[in-house]
């Protein structure tokens, strides 16, 4: 798999803030499950970083479903305001991110993907702003779609769907999956904390399977603070 230099250093410096994920990483240094008017959240991209600036974020990812436009919004808007920037005020990462619908274990289950090239072509069919539909929904699909455009793949709050856990983990491990998002908020909490039982369920299971670890507070409203 060839894939361009940049992203490839971004992919790896990625993989190195997974690696050092704690329960205090979010959601005031990183945020990795965050939604915009682009799919169904409330927030325009731009409000969203300057949300991210202002909270002092070293990085974050915007994973829209099924689309990379609110993200595209997103880092034009960073890319002005850091030419413009004549203070030396530090800006957050901003790394490509996405959600998909997809099949595990015949439920339907969401897959988060970081870091991939947009335009590679294995990702295309998963930016149509719809979910996947036949052999393009199948999790195996989707985990290698995200990884040969050079990204990694994450199985989203494993927590919330129909079967276990350690079920879903398992399965998605055998598939080839990069990682879990082990810190997230399953209840409405002000301010955002990691849900402690179900957060101690999915660390023990990334660490027996030697997963990357993320965090998230999957926001859909109009602070990325908070859950909704």
């Amino acid at each position: 798999m060839v894939v361009n230099p940049g992203l490839q250093g971004a992919v790896t410096s990625l993989k190195s803030v997974f690696q050092s994920i704690t329960p205090d990483s979010c959601p005031l240094i990183y945020n990795f499950h965050l939604h915009t008017i682009y799919s169904d959240g409330q927030m325009r991209p731009e409000e969203l970083v300057q949300q991210a600036i202002s909270s002092g974020l070293t990085g974050l990812a915007i994973t829209d479903h099924h689309t990379v436009a609110g993200y595209s919004v997103a880092k034009r808007w960073l890319d002005r305001w850091n030419l413009q920037n004549t203070q030396n005020q530090v800006f957050p990462y901003l790394w490509s991110g996405i959600e998909i619908t997809t099949k595990l274990l015949d439920i339907e289950v969401h897959l988060l993907g970081y870091g991939f090239n947009p335009e590679h072509i294995a990702i295309k069919p998963y930016l149509l702003g719809r979910s996947p539909v036949g052999e393009a929904a199948k999790a195996v699909q989707v985990i290698r779609a995200i990884q040969d455009a050079g990204g990694l793949a994450v199985l989203a709050h494993p927590v919330r769907y129909k079967k276990q856990p350690a079920e879903l983990i398992s399965a998605a491990v055998r598939l080839g999956i990069d990682g879990v998002e082990a810190y997230y908020c399953y209840g409405h909490l002000d301010p955002w904390q990691p849900s402690p039982a179900q957060t101690r369920m999915v660390v023990e299971l990334s660490q027996a399977y030697g997963l990357l670890k993320t965090c998230g507070t999957d926001s859909h409203g109009l602070s990325i603070l908070k859950r909704t």
